[in-house]
This record gives C-alpha cells, structure tokens and sequence, in this order.
C-alpha cells in the first residue's frame, strides 16, 4: 500500500511514546514493501530539512509561520485561554493545514503520487487527514493514542475534545491502543463499529539485557549511588500528574519498613519537578531517592532498565504504556497501576504461571507498596517474573506482529472502500 501519514513527531524531533512508535512501525511498514510518506513537525527553529528520504521513508516538515496573533478573535475562549499556549496551538494549525495542502495540491495534484490511505495520529495530526480526506476523497484511519479528557484527569481544552470527536466522525476507520481505550472512545461518543485495537511493540532485539554490559549495568547504578546490595527502583516518563509519581514516593516509607536497602531512580521531565523535590525533602528521603530531570536517548535509556531490580509505572491513566513493555523486554517485573483506564492491565499478567508483574491501585501509596515488596522479596522470584515479562513481549508484543496486524486492518479498509 501507498500510506500517507500525518504524525506529530518523528525523529530526530521526538517528545514521547507516539514518536517511538511512529518511527519504529514505519520502519516495519517499509520493510514489509509498503510506502510511506511522513507529514510531521518542524523544530522550533525551522531547521530540519522540509523533506528528505530516510530509512525508506519520504518525510515533509513544513516551515512553521506564527499565526497566533490572528488567533484570538477567530478561535473559542477555551484556547484563549492557554495564554501562551496558543503559540503552541498556532503551530499545531499551521501544521496540519501545510502538510494537508502538501499532500493534495503538490504531491497528488502537482507531482502524481496516488495514495490508498490517509493516516493520522491523535489530535494533533487528525485536522490534516480530514482535511486530505475531504479534498482527495481517500479513506482515513485515526489513530487515537491518548484522550483529552484522560490526559488532563477531566479537565482539559473542549476544543481538543471536540477536535478528537469530529476526527472519530470523520475518519473510516479508527485504531486505538487497548481495550481500555477503546472503551472510552466508545463513552466519549465514538463510533463503537469503527473502533479496532492494534497494541503498540518493542523491539526485542534491541531491547535485550545481551545489548548491555556489566560495565556499564554498574556505571548506571554508580552515578546514581546505588550499592551492590541495594534493589533499585526505576521509574522512566513525564513527571505530570496523571503518572503518579507523587504516590510512588508517598510509597518508600512503606516499601523501607520492610525493604530497607531500597533507591528510587526517577528520570523525565515534567511540570511537577519542583514538587517532588519538594515531597522527597519533606519525607527525609533524599538519600533513597535520585532524581535526573533529562529526556534521556534511547542507548541511555535501555541501560537504565538493565541497571534496576525493578520498574514501577503507577499511572492514574495509561492508554497503553509502552514503559512496560520496554521493562519486560529487559527481563524485569513491572508494577503497573490498574486503576481505571489502564492498558498497561491488558499488558502485564499479575498471577499465574505467566505473571510478570503486580497490578496495583495507582492511587494508593500501600499498594503500590505491596507490588514492590512483593516484586523484591525473593530474588527467585524476581528472576522468573522478569523471564516471563520478556517470554510474553516475544510472543505478542514484538513491532513485526504490530505491524503486520496493523497494515491487515489497513487493507480491510481499502478493500471496502474499492468494493
């Protein structure tokens, strides 16, 4: 198939998850003869190329013009406001109808490329595919990674909710993360008969505690102060609200009553920063708890998961948690919060002879206790939790099977639509 799809980031300019996977699944499209072509983000300074081939793939950034001075009067007061924010939003705009223009009047209209599908990600991307949609008549699939409301916990933009509603609307198709998440779609007013679930992957070989020495295993441990006797914890994403970091370190004091060599690693970044730091001073846990306030690479990132005992992801909302994945592939348990929309649930089995991990309420610092303690107690234990982690991400979670399982849900469609 010939795949346009629209996607916020993708490198070199990744911010989360959605670029992970877009650039790893993309990649797999290729390989499995498919083109693609990237419509995404520019850098803030305009600096990457406007397209270029990489990796097999044709990719377009538009150069960003800053419309938000015009903004105001023409948009809802609920963007209004964001205050500064609306630069963002500019940008988002400027984005998708430059790239939604790139693809009808340069590429189909000018240059003859012939597509058989339209692809958009989330929110941020979805105003171009509707957009190629309505101009080349092209069936669109949307991807929905995340939801407005379960981002902000409920109290997020109407605007960006009613922007994910009309692309639901809109699109022929759409894809989501997990069960859980196709759950809320369907109560957030979705089409439920339009609504399929593709699980995000991993790549195991690359994700394989064989990729990372025991030099650096240590090197890791050290920079961190973390002993030889000591189990290290490792909590890995965006330190906001919705992740519960809070309640991770609201949890030590439990966790060292009954585990006392215990270090919490936290790496990310995020708008709580200050109130951590804040939470571990008031706990008297500076010695337990290291913070490092970095996006750190890939390589960096695959050490730190071979460094730790143990990785713990209490989200109070989690769509799908590709964390978790990326831990099981390393061979170590995961605790996961459980609690409400959470397709880290679908992923980690928490009892059986298939267990990897706990399942834990994200809200609760006891709990979230017990799933450490009870990860830790028993190196025996912790091992086998670890060998099934990464048994299942091979069985099920590897980004060959996503893709494949994905591009048949794309043909579906374009059969449909030529029937």
């Amino acid at each position: 198939m010939r795949l346009a799809i629209s996607v916020y980031e993708y490198p070199p300019k990744i911010v989360g998850g959605l670029g992970t996977y877009a650039a790893e699944i993309t990649r797999k499209f290729v390989l499995l003869e498919n083109d693609v072509s990237i419509f995404t983000m520019n850098d803030d300074k305009g600096e990457l190329p406007t397209r270029e081939i990489w990796r097999g793939i044709e990719i377009h950034r538009p150069l960003h013009i800053d419309v938000s001075d015009s903004l105001p009067d023409v948009i809802a007061e609920d963007v209004r406001k964001w205050g500064r924010g609306i630069q963002f939003f500019s940008k988002v705009l400027v984005y998708n109808y430059l790239s939604a223009a790139k693809i009808v009047n340069d590429l189909v209209k000018k240059e003859g490329f012939k597509y058989d599908i339209l692809v958009a990600h989330d929110w941020l991307s979805v105003i171009a595919g509707v957009t190629a949609k309505r101009e080349l008549g092209l069936p669109l699939v949307f991807h929905v990674h995340s939801t407005e409301k379960g981002r902000t916990l409920g109290n997020g933009s109407e605007v960006v909710t009613s922007i994910e509603r009309r692309g639901g609307q809109m699109a022929d198709l759409v894809i989501t993360v997990s069960n859980a998440m196709k759950d809320e779609l369907i109560e957030l007013g979705f089409p439920k008969e339009k609504i399929r679930v593709c699980y995000n992957g991993v790549d195991p070989e690359k994700y394989s505690p064989d990729q990372v020495s025991e030099a650096k295993r240590k090197e890791i441990r050290e920079s961190y102060g973390v002993k030889d006797e000591d189990k290290m914890i490792l909590f890995i994403g965006r330190l906001v609200l919705v992740k519960g970091v809070d309640k991770l370190i609201m949890a030590l004091p439990h966790v060292l009553a009954k585990i006392p060599k215990v270090k919490l690693v936290i790496v990310g970044l995020g708008d709580m920063e200050e109130h951590l730091r804040n939470m571990v001073r008031g706990l008297n846990l500076e010695d337990v708890v290291k913070f490092r306030f970095e996006f750190v690479p890939e390589e960096e990132r695959i050490a730190h998961y071979a460094a730790c005992d143990l990785a713990v992801f209490p989200s109070l909302y989690e769509p799908f948690g590709i964390v978790a994945l990326e831990a099981m592939s390393m061979e170590k348990p995961v605790v996961v919060g459980a609690s409400g929309i959470s397709g880290m649930r679908e992923i980690v089995i928490s009892s059986g002879a298939e267990q990897c991990g706990f399942h834990v309420n994200p809200s609760d610092p006891v709990d979230i206790a017990w799933g450490i303690v009870s990860s830790l107690q028993n190196p025996d234990r912790k091992h086998e939790l670890g060998k099934n982690g990464r048994k299942r991400v091979l069985s099920e979670f590897t980004w060959d099977a996503i893709a494949k399982k994905t591009l048949e849900t794309y043909s579906e469609l374009v059969k449909e639509e030529t029937n």
